[in-house]
């Protein structure tokens, strides 16, 4: 990907410059043509940044407003929006391996399905796409745990008001719950949020009007006793951090 000179660039442009990034200072470390090309999918400043301190080629895809900061800092750039996932995504695919990457590393848990159809056709692979998935959508992340064996609530998914009531009622019929006693708590989740993002313990049937209508689709479960935790995790320094 062409970097513009900076005498092509123009003053507006250039008042995006960040002096403290090394393809700035002119220390970045110089790239191997033998090593891997990587494109970060998503906008981090600081995924950039470390980008320029590894041999690796790489190229930042990010919506089109990210581009002059790009432009003048000397960062390889492909414009796109990540809105939606649907059937012309195959067109960045393409795009990229046309350009030569390798593979899509995604910033943001919101390209990571991107990523996944993106490296099922730079790697030749369609079961990457399924398995990004699993890290997006929580009823079909519960259903693969089922398959292996791992202790999951009743879970069913809710696309307004009466599917939960329903589930509530269900659940607790299921407990043989008796007129008077107090109802099991049910939990909704969003489907694509990270960790406990969106979680709420509903304890009454009345309080699931404290729902706003934009949440929906949510998952629904029953309830497990014991303490929820949520594990985050990351590379940093070579190492794995959790």
């Amino acid at each position: 990907m062409a970097i513009t000179p900076e005498s092509e660039m123009s003053s507006e442009v250039l008042s995006w410059r960040d002096p403290s990034m090394d393809s700035v200072k002119g220390t970045e470390t110089p790239k191997d043509p033998n090593k891997g090309y990587i494109a970060l999918l998503g906008w981090s400043v600081n995924a950039i940044k470390a980008a320029q301190k590894f041999d690796r080629r790489y190229i930042v895809v990010a919506p089109e407003w990210a581009r002059d900061f790009c432009t003048a800092n000397n960062i390889p750039f492909m414009s796109w929006d990540f809105l939606r996932l649907d059937d012309t995504s195959i067109v960045l695919a393409e795009k990229l391996k046309k350009e030569g990457v390798d593979v899509a590393v995604p910033l943001f848990e919101e390209t990571v399905e991107w990523s996944g159809a993106i490296n099922s056709v730079l790697l030749d692979n369609p079961r990457m796409y399924g398995q990004s998935i699993l890290f997006r959508d929580k009823a079909l992340m519960k259903r693969r745990a089922q398959l292996g064996g791992i202790r999951v609530g009743i879970f069913e998914e809710a696309h307004e008001k009466e599917d939960i009531v329903r589930f509530m009622k269900r659940v607790n019929q299921t407990l043989l719950k008796l007129d008077g006693d107090p109802d099991d708590p049910i939990h909704v989740k969003a489907f694509d949020k990270a960790g406990c993002l969106g979680h709420r313990m509903l304890r009454t049937v009345d309080e699931i009007d404290t729902i706003p209508a934009e949440e929906y689709p949510l998952l629904m479960e029953s309830h497990l006793d014991g303490w929820e935790f949520a594990v985050e995790a990351g590379f940093t320094m070579a190492r794995s951090r959790f």
